[in-house]
This record gives structure tokens, C-alpha cells and sequence, in this order.
């Protein structure tokens, strides 16, 4: 059998990348262990939060469907850091764990070119450095084009609880057992990671009296730039907050050598999550800490599973029990599931290209949490990136490389290939340097004509596009042209709204710039036919003018060195007084740019002085 492109895994990586592939016309094989696992959630019950949520409106910008499912399967959906500002203003939806996965499959059943096989890959197939295909566990071979691993934490998965290993997959299912090994043969650097998931409660035995409510957001937002938003302000579904206290503290400390992270297995190699750390790693490290906040989830209409968000824990399962108990609320909780942590194999990231293909084998591509990251938005926006690129080099067309300036996702990939990682990444906003130009609102004008030219975008929704466009620019145009001037009546209003009398005639664009002034306020001096969003986008480029100006300008200078290419075959050992520590990283990651090589952590600007002074001269190429 041949297919242009198999995807091998189902998660949110694997979706998006056959999603992807399919959609721009190739026949695409998507192999998963469990056709019943496609999309499934088998950590948080939640889709986007802090950065995140904007990477899954970059998703649907380009023409990917995580948006869409999740606009369609919520519980509650949430606008976080509102009152911070627009730079990190972002969606979290509470999805339904039973209905996201089943929108999922439904939606890659009946999309064209797209087949689904039930089966476990067990080794690749490569002649001369380039993939041909894989083979099965079966034995069974079958042929590609181009083939895009997104086996998030299946390679060599083992589940640990207390002092006990069980080689197998988040959900019980066997893992892939031989695949990484397989990689290591080829040539590729593989790591070992770990990450973890706390109890699932019992929604009825839970006293939600002593808990802090948190309700829903009191207007309608989407994911999707194209959808209406399917839910009812009213009737979405609460999730709770709950503080750990100092004798859960106790109970932790007290049998930290019975977590597996602690000591109850003494060959954990795994590197767990920075950013989103067990609760015993949270006691340990933050002691100085009287309490830490949980976050009480529901996981679905179908069934009576609380998600504990916080209290991620390897213990065995009799701690598990006194550490639950011992929260205000949970003193009569039922636990349906146990925490535990996964360990897992993953390739080390700096072995890709900024397109996600590897480096080593030609149409062999990588996303999601076998690049080392951690997330369901991460790997899906990974996948989304590898099954164009797969989809534009079967074409013979340049890849799809998203800049830092593009997008949250130009940021995370940028990160992997050219930084590397020391435990499993997460997408925050302080990662990325030029944040106010990559807003949840903006998603569209940023990317979705990325989408259009690769083939994801229809040409209806890029006449929206240019529409949006247009209107906010007529927008900007009639508060630039329209003034007001210092009229007694018109000074009344200035004074009952706080803001300084006029003893000049203004523009209600400069007028506007006043922070007492917002758009609608506007109204008062004229009509504006506009709908919200595009009223938000000109207020928004109007309040933070000059932050953009100037953000601008320090893109330009990173477009500049960004432009300076490096011969793909530069011989690094060829280059003298370059320090030893530089030479061996510009050779690991094989920078394409100027720009790139001054990202990589131990290259100094005295070794990129050096490095453009002897590309000027003319390089000598490395004809390994």
C-alpha cells in the first residue's frame, strides 16, 4: 500500500498534521494505536490558558481545526488576564473530555484523502537518508512519500505510582515499545521525559461549600474566527477553587521517599515539567509557601470525574487518599483514578529544521511532545506546522516558517530547534519578545494569509479577511479626519466624564489616544457603523501607537540578521578563534541565519563578529 504522507500517532499533533495534509489534496495515511484515543484528554480538561489560548487562535487563523472542536465541545469558557492588558489577554475553555475527542473523529472520518488505520508503528523505512515508509508491528510495510511522527508520550512509556514501573500508555494501552530505539539507530539523540496527572474526584463527594466558585466569562468568545460561540453565558458549568494547607504539607514531607520522584524508584531519568511541577515538587521547592491553589475541574456532562489541577503526584495510592482528604471540601472525596506520573522517550529538538522536518532523514517530520514539549496546544500548533511543511515539500514548494514576530507559534518552534530544551517546554508569554504584536484579537490579520496561500483558508474566509481589513483602516481614516473642537456643550461632556476641557480643536483619533476615552465614547461626535471587533482593533492600535512603533522597529532589526543567511554546508571547525563552547553548538544546531545563530545560549556576539567576517570572505563548505 502507498500513501504521499502517513501521520503516525492520533493525539492533537497527529490530528492537525493529517487534518492538514489531507486537506491540501494528499492521500494521507493517520495511524493510531486506538482509533477510541483519537484527540483524547488524558491530562487537563481544559484547551488554551496563558499563551496557549492564543496559539489556538493562530491554529484556526492558518486554517486548523483544534478551535473549532473546542468551540463546540466547552463547558466553560474564560477570558484570563482581562485587566492586564492586551499582550497577554487569552481564552481557557473547560472541554468536555467525552464530546472534544468524539467532534475530533467525526470531523477527520469525513474529511477527503484521509484514511485511518488502527495499528502501532514499530520502525521507519529509509534509503539513502530519506523515508520511504514504516513498518508495522505486524511486520507490515507500508510506502510514503513523507512520513510525521507525533507519538507524544507513547515511545517507551512507562506509568509510575510510589515504587512501581508499568510499561504502558496514559490510558492503560500498550506502548510503542521499539520505535525510539530505532531512532537512536538512525542516528537521532533521544532523551527521556516525564510528566504527571493528578486524582479524578467524584463530582458528589465533593462539599462545595467550603470552595471559592469560579464562574464562566460573562460574554461570548470563540476560538474560531469564523464561528458564533455555541454557549449560553448562564448555563456554562463552574469550576472551583481549593487551597492545600500545612497538613497536606505534612503528609507530603512526611512520605516523600514513598514518591517515585523522591525515591520510591531509584532509576527515574526522566526530566519532569518546570512550569508545571508535581505537588511534592511544589512543597519541596516553594517550603517557604503556607499553601498552593487547585484548581476543581469538570471533566464531562457523561460522567462524575473531578479534575484536581495542581495536585499532580506520583505517590502511592494510600498517600494519595490522607493528601485529598486533607483539602477543605475533600474530606469525604471519593477517588475515581489515581494520580501518577509518565515517563517517556523523546528526540531532542535541535536535530530539526525550523519546518519540523529532521535533519537527519529527508520528509521525515516530528511535532508535538516527541519534540520535548508539554501540552495539548503545543503539539497541536506543532502538527498543524509539520503537515504543511510535509504537504509543501511533496510539492516542491518553500516551507511555511512562522517567525518570532508572526506568531506564539514561530516562537515555540524557534525555541526548540534553535535553543533545545532541558525538560518537557511550555508556551508562556514571557518567552516571547514582541508580545504585543502577537494578541488573541490579531490572530486573523497575522496569519490567516498564511493560510490562504499554503491552501488551508477557502477564498470566503479571505474575503473576510481583506473586508476586516478594510473596515478598520476606514475606521482609523474617519477618527483621523473627523475634529471637534472647544465648544461649550461639547466641554460640558469633556467635564462630566473627568477628562481635560478642549481649548483646541482635536482629532477623535488623538482624542482618543486619552485614557479616560474609549471607542464607543466616540459615539457622542459621530456614528460608527462597525461591529466590536473591528472597533476593538482600532482602539487597541491607536492606545499602544508608539509601543507598537517602536516594537516595530526592533523586529526590522531582527528581520535584518534574520536575512543573513549561513551557507547550509559551512564547516564550523574551519573557522579560527571562535570559542570551543560556540563552535560545537553553531554545529549542533546548524543555524540558517545570523539572526538564529545569536539565539543559541553559548554563542557570544564576539563569535558571531567572527562567524560574519568569514562568511564574507567566502566559506569552505563541509562535505561530510
Amino acid at each position: 500500500m502507498k500513501y504521499e504522507i502517513i501521520v503516525v500517532g492520533a493525539g492533537h499533533a497527529g490530528c492537525e498534521a493529517a487534518y492538514a495534509c489531507a486537506k491540501k489534496g494528499h492521500q494521507t495515511l493517520l495511524i493510531t494505536g486506538r482509533i477510541e484515543n483519537i484527540a483524547t484528554m488524558p491530562c487537563n480538561p481544559s484547551i488554551g490558558g496563558s499563551a496557549k489560548g492564543i496559539v489556538v487562535r493562530e491554529i484556526d487563523a492558518l486554517g486548523g481545526i483544534m478551535g473549532k472542536i473546542a468551540d463546540a465541545s466547552l463547558l466553560q469558557m474564560k477570558m484570563l488576564n482581562f485587566k492586564k492588558g492586551p499582550a497577554v489577554r487569552s481564552l481557557r475553555a473547560q472541554a468536555d473530555k467525552v464530546t472534544y475527542p468524539k467532534n475530533m473523529r467525526e470531523e477527520l472520518k469525513k474529511t477527503k484523502n484521509l484514511q485511518i488505520k488502527e495499528a502501532l508503528v514499530e520502525d521507519l523505512i529509509v534509503e539513502n537518508n530519506k523515508i520511504k515508509g514504516v513498518i508495522l508491528d505486524n511486520k507490515e510495510k507500508i510506502e510514503a512519500q513523507a512520513v510525521i511522527l507525533t507519538t507524544g508520550t507513547y515511545m517507551n512509556a512507562d506509568i509510575l505510582i510510589g515504587d512501581t514501573r508499568h510499561r504502558e500508555g496514559p490510558h492503560g494501552e500498550k506502548p510503542s515499545l521499539y520505535l525510539s530505539d530505532n531512532l537512536e539507530k538512525l542516528g537521532f539523540k533521544i532523551i527521556r521525559l516525564k510528566t504527571g496527572t493528578p486524582q479524578r474526584i467524584e463530582k458528589s463527594s465533593i462539599d462545595y461549600s467550603k470552595l471559592k466558585l469560579e464562574p464562566g466569562a460573562d460574554e461570548l468568545y470563540t476560538f474560531s474566527h469564523d464561528n458564533k460561540a455555541r454557549y449560553e453565558v448562564e448555563n456554562q458549568i463552574p469550576c472551583y477553587l481549593v487551597y492545600t494547607n500545612e497538613k497536606t504539607h505534612q503528609i507530603i514531607k512526611d512520605n516523600l521517599n514513598k514518591s517515585s520522584m523522591y525515591g520510591g524508584l531509584d532509576d527515574i531519568k526522566g526530566v519532569g515539567p518546570r512550569y508545571c511541577p508535581s505537588i511534592e515538587d511544589k512543597v519541596v521547592r516553594f517550603s517557604e509557601k503556607e499553601k498552593h491553589q487547585l484548581f476543581v475541574e469538570p471533566e464531562s456532562l457523561y460522567y462524575d470525574d473531578i479534575y484536581l489541577q495542581g495536585f499532580s503526584t506520583s505517590m502511592p495510592e494510600d498517600v494519595q487518599e490522607k493528601m485529598v482528604h486533607s483539602l477543605e471540601g475533600f474530606e469525604k472525596a471519593k477517588i475515581n483514578k489515581y494520580g501518577y506520573a509518565i515517563e517517556y522517550d523523546a528526540i531532542y529538538p535541535t536535530q530539526l529544521k525550523q519546518s519540523l522536518e529532521t535533519k537527519i532523514i529527508e520528509n521525515l517530520f516530528t511535532a508535538g511532545q516527541i519534540n520535548g514539549t508539554s501540552g495539548y496546544e503545543e503539539a497541536a500548533c506543532q502538527g498543524l506546522i509539520a503537515g504543511i511543511n510535509a504537504s509543501l515539500k511533496l510539492e516542491k514548494k518553500e516551507p511555511l516558517i512562522l517567525k518570532r514576530n508572526d506568531a506564539y507559534i514561530g516562537v515555540l518552534i524557534d525555541d526548540l530547534v534553535t535553543k533545545g530544551i532541558r525538560d518537557p517546554y511550555r508556551l508562556l508569554t514571557s518567552r516571547a519578545e514582541y508580545r504585543l504584536l502577537l494578541r488573541h484579537d490579531n490572530a486573523d490579520l497575522r496569519l490567516r494569509e498564511y493560510g490562504y496561500e499554503v491552501g488551508l483558508i477557502e477564498e470566503e474566509k479571505y474575503q473576510k479577511l481583506i473586508e476586516k481589513k478594510q473596515k478598520i483602516e476606514e475606521l482609523t481614516n474617519l477618527l483621523k479626519n473627523t475634529k471637534t473642537t472647544p465648544k461649550k456643550e461639547i466641554n460640558v461632556y469633556f467635564e462630566k466624564i473627568g477628562s481635560p476641557i478642549l481649548k483646541d480643536s482635536i482629532t477623535l483619533y488623538d482624542l482618543l489616544k486619552r485614557p479616560e476615552w474609549s471607542i464607543d465614547k466616540m459615539e457622542y461626535f459621530i456614528e460608527i457603523p462597525y461591529e466590536k471587533e473591528i472597533k476593538e482593533a482600532v482602539e487597541l492600535n491607536n492606545k499602544y501607537e508608539g509601543y507598537l512603533k517602536k516594537t516595530e522597529q526592533e523586529v526590522q532589526k531582527m528581520l535584518d540578521l534574520e536575512n543573513k543567511k549561513i551557507p547550509e554546508n559551512i564547516d564550523y571547525d574551519d573557522i579560527k578563534n571562535i570559542a570551543s563552547e560556540a563552535r560545537q553548538k553553531l554545529k549542533e544546531v546548524r543555524p540558517a541565519s545570523i539572526g538564529q545563530a545569536l539565539r543559541i545560549s553559548g554563542v557570544n556576539p564576539s563569535d558571531i563578529s567572527i562567524l560574519m567576517i568569514y562568511i564574507k570572505k567566502g566559506v569552505k563548505h563541509d562535505h561530510r
